[in-house]
């Protein structure tokens, strides 16, 4: 019988997971380990609003009132080394033991760096602490060199606009974001940019990046770039050591299966960390938004406690960039179709990426709307005839409707 459950990670999806379980009335102990000494904070404001210096912008996700209501225990700055699971412990760095009939891995990633690229003007955002470091550098008049147009490069970049700094991005890539939307609709995120007035360096690789007493040097494919910061927005790496250290098996990330379930019994997974087997797309994802974090945290915590359920969401995540709001649904790799509704060149459009008649994915630039009937389509694996995707007469919301009923 689970009587305790330990989450290794005190990030998003570790206090959403704590939350689902009291919701669902487990009555059990429940501890959250974290390495890094703050409270439980969401990640996506670092890059956005908090960076842009909103110190209210809803950043921490359990407040002391709630863990003490609820018997939640959190044990900060303590980094988890193993897990004992025939023991029912899991082992802190400093030696203690935690006893955990039940154990949810949920240990984020970390930035991917740049080999000897450290130093006190050059940046990597992951933690609160980084972003703090960061918007203390950022002010007007800065030039702030971007290294990655990702999502958290473009972020980092139109926040920084914002502040009134000049920004250049540095993309090895043609276009932004070029493996997730295509060419096409990565050149509208482009021309967002270079509207505010960002510098883009496209298909330009890096070839070193030098800290001087006076600023930084990004030497690229490209040229010279003189600058007085460097931000690195290159992606994360899944932080498996505990997985590695307690026998789980790892491939980019922890697998689990579409229960959030790994190779040993009673230990889950879930977050940036877990890459599991998606029974709707039927292949292996890791996905890293905070969306993907929250749901999926609350599916390991029913199946923690027995109350079985498969993780099968199609995925959706936002980003807020200037006055616009992207957002993304779904998962292709690759399509054969490609559908835009609406206006490209107005910034007001919405893309759909098909594949074998299904629709498989949909980004939208200010259409939320189309995006979360896209998400429900694809859920339902409907095959939609392109041309109703792309004509503006037609209400996208009766295409669920017309679902329901067949």
């Amino acid at each position: 019988m689970i009587r305790s459950i330990v989450t290794i990670g005190a990030g998003q999806a570790a206090a959403v997971a704590a939350r689902a379980l009291r919701r669902r009335g487990f009555d059990g102990r429940i501890e959250l380990l974290g390495a890094e000494p703050e409270a439980p904070y969401q990640r996506p404001p670092l890059s956005k609003e908090y960076l842009a210096g909103d110190d209210d912008c809803g950043l921490h996700l359990l407040s002391e009132k709630w863990c003490a209501a609820n018997d939640v225990h959190l044990r900060l700055g303590q980094p988890a080394v193993r897990i004992r699971p025939e023991r029912g412990l899991v082992e802190l760095a400093d030696g203690t033991e935690v006893a955990a009939d039940a154990v949810l891995v949920a240990t984020g990633g970390s930035p991917r760096r740049l080999p000897a690229v450290e130093g006190e003007r050059i940046h990597y955002l992951r933690t609160l602490h980084d972003a703090d470091r960061l918007r203390a550098q950022l002010r007007p008049g800065v030039h702030v060199i971007v290294i990655g147009a990702g999502f958290i490069g473009a972020e980092v970049a139109a926040t920084s606009r914002g502040k009134g700094a000049d920004v250049t991005v540095v993309e090895t890539l043609d276009v932004p974001l070029q493996r997730v939307l295509g060419r096409d609709i990565g050149a509208t995120c482009a021309a967002i940019h270079r509207r505010e007035g960002v510098t883009l360096r496209l298909g330009e690789s890096v070839a070193s990046v030098v800290e001087t007493p006076t600023g930084v040097v990004v030497t690229t494919s490209g040229g010279r770039i003189e600058g007085d910061l460097v931000v690195v927005g290159i992606g994360i790496t899944p932080n498996t050591t505990v997985a590695e250290q307690s026998g789980l098996a790892v491939d980019n990330g922890i697998l689990v299966d579409e229960y959030c379930r790994t190779v040993v019994p009673n230990v889950y997974a879930a977050g940036d960390v877990a890459n599991h087997w998606h029974p709707l797309f039927g292949e292996r994802i890791r996905v890293e938004h905070f969306d993907n974090a929250s749901r999926q945290a609350t599916a390991a915590a029913n199946n923690m406690i027995g109350r079985i359920t498969p993780y099968a969401d199609p995925h959706w995540f936002w980003s807020d960039q200037y006055d616009h709001n992207l957002q993304y649904t779904g998962h292709a790799p690759v399509w054969d179709e490609l559908v835009v509704r609406g206006s490209v060149e107005e910034c007001d459009f919405s893309a759909f990426y098909l594949r074998d008649g299904l629709l498989r994915a949909a980004f939208a630039v200010d259409r939320g709307g189309d995006v979360l009937v896209a998400k429900e389509l694809i859920a339902g694996r409907v095959s939609v005839d392109p041309r109703i995707l792309a004509d503006e007469d037609v209400d996208l919301s009766e295409l669920t409707a017309l679902e329901e009923q067949l």
